[in-house]
């Protein structure tokens, strides 16, 4: 396979027996494996940029029969060609683990075998410490809310990030609440459905539901039960970018580190909770984790904490 083959170039058409495939893997993983949609869309990127640049490669829409004669050679110079366009190992990890996903899918429905994928070691991803702010950074990010004069789309922002720190909601939870779910004054509890279709509750606070309450006083829209609860400029669904931007203008005037970011609040949450002496297993079912080994990271962010504690509680100390 040529190393020059670009891998952003227009998708070539896929024959008809793989693009049916390609179509019932995806549908098998949004209504049985319960996938989230933005893993849904990463992966269907990943096996489209692949098949893409097979059919480049093959010179014709690569079908079914061109995967069952696939071998870890053509994987290896496909990851090499996406390395060189720059793309980070995380991603590089996550397609190959799409590939890996939908080559088991095809081997359990008997549609075809081949391991070649298997043989194709992961891309070594930099183990990275969540960098969540400090109580007083956290509480500056969130402490415009109690401010009376603020316009509607200042405190979209503001009742968004207290979701985010007060919920520790991933950003597309907090954007994904309907309006007949808001968390309004009164409904100290909120319902979310998170990653692979794990559902969880997670308390609210008195002041995030004062701070919904005030969005919604001053959102000029129509707010109906079915809608987002979350709009945009122009009343359609508010765009993640823009929160991110929200907290860039916000590391600027309160000199936040670059770090400071909405996914920072979630983990700044949980941190702080830590601090306080929450159990671990608690903060694993408030954050949505599958696993606990996803919620133990926490320990390594507050370790100066827990060696106070160690150095208070030992006898021996």
């Amino acid at each position: 396979m040529r190393r020059d083959d670009p891998v952003d170039s227009p998708d070539l058409p896929l024959s008809h027996d793989l693009d049916r495939a390609f179509a019932a893997w995806l549908s098998h993983l949004a209504h049985e494996r319960g996938y989230a949609g933005p893993t849904l869309d990463a992966y269907g990127r990943d096996l489209r940029q692949f098949l893409g640049f097979l059919g480049r490669h093959l010179g014709h829409p690569p079908c079914l029969g061109d995967l069952g004669r696939l071998d870890a050679k053509a994987v290896r110079a496909f990851l090499t060609s996406r390395r060189r366009a720059g793309t980070q190992s995380r991603s590089l990890a996550r397609t190959l683990s799409a590939l890996r996903t939908f080559f088991r899918w095809l081997e359990a429905g008997d549609t075809l075998k081949n391991r070649a994928v298997l043989q194709v070691a992961l891309p070594k991803v930099p183990h990275s410490v969540p960098k969540p702010l400090n109580t007083e950074k956290a509480l500056a990010v969130v402490t415009p809310g109690m401010e009376a004069d603020l316009d509607w789309v200042a405190a979209r922002d503001i009742a968004v990030l207290l979701l985010l720190y007060g919920c520790g909601l991933r950003i597309s939870e907090a954007l994904g609440i309907l309006v007949r779910d808001a968390p309004l004054p009164g409904r100290d509890t909120l319902r979310i459905l998170g990653k692979g279709g794990k559902e969880r509750m997670v308390p609210v606070l008195p002041v995030t539901q004062s701070s919904v309450a005030r969005y919604m006083a001053l959102c000029p829209y129509p707010q109906s039960p079915d809608n987002p609860l979350f709009l945009g400029a122009k009343g359609g669904p508010l765009s993640p970018r823009l929160i991110q931007l929200a907290m860039e203008r916000m590391r600027d005037e309160l000199a936040l580190p670059a770090t400071a970011t909405p996914h920072a609040l979630r983990h700044s949450f949980a941190t702080h909770l830590l601090s306080a002496g929450a159990d671990l297993r608690q903060i694993q079912e408030l954050l949505g984790h599958a696993s606990l080994s996803t919620t133990q990271v926490y320990t390594e962010v507050d370790r100066d904490r827990l060696l106070a504690v160690y150095d208070a509680a030992h006898p021996r100390a």
